[in-house]
């Protein structure tokens, strides 16, 4: 019975993707970065094959160059885990401030051939990808969970969180840490939170 709410959080991924129009449970093939016209494609097994080696290759090996990246850093970025309780977080992202949340990530990833469904798609990577790996998520263990064979990420709306980075981690830390009742803005309080009535007490 442990592995119950696992389960029900990996159905309720699959079922977010394959449902829904334009989107099919699969893993990202392709990350695409757009900007206006422009378009370049890194293969997303390039980015595993940087996250599990260090070694960067193809054209990502040619933009890392160009940008003077060093790609032990990038490796270590794309391997870095985030952990988050998996049923509290697939509750939380039905509430109006997990929406929110969704709604800014659609902004900059979103499946190429279908940017309308930027909310369902991350939505649904993240549940399966949290279940897949037991709590913990990876940039490549997203990739994986993506249910769409392009990502697409436009390059204006990620340079301008990017200064905003602090605030975002501050944001997902305090969705995982609080109780999700408090995070809905539920009225009713927990008993041990709710003041109790005391006899006044008189000094001397």
């Amino acid at each position: 019975m442990a592995r119950s709410p696992k389960l029900l959080a990996v159905l309720l991924g699959l079922s977010l993707s394959a449902v829904t129009p334009g989107l099919q449970a699969q893993a990202a093939q392709q990350v695409v970065f757009v900007s206006g016209a422009f378009r370049r494609s890194i293969p997303v097994a390039d980015l595993e094959h940087l996250a599990q080696t260090g070694e960067a290759r193809g054209l990502l090996g040619d933009v890392m160059r160009f940008s003077n990246q060093d790609p032990a850093s990038v490796s270590k970025l794309l391997n870095q885990q985030l952990s988050l309780p998996l049923v509290l977080t697939s509750r939380l992202l039905s509430t109006r401030i997990g929406e929110a949340l969704l709604q800014r990530l659609a902004t900059i990833f979103s499946p190429l051939r279908a940017p309308q469904m930027g909310v369902q798609a991350i939505r649904g990577a993240l549940i399966t990808g949290l279940a897949n790996g037991n709590g913990n998520l990876s940039a490549t263990g997203f990739l994986q969970a993506y249910p769409a064979q392009e990502l697409a990420v436009n390059i204006p709306a990620l340079l301008g969180v990017m200064s905003k980075a602090n605030s975002i981690s501050d944001l997902v830390r305090f969705f995982s840490e609080s109780p999700l009742d408090g995070l809905r803005g539920d009225s009713a309080a927990p008993p041990e939170a709710a003041p109790t009535p005391e006899a006044p007490v008189t000094t001397p």
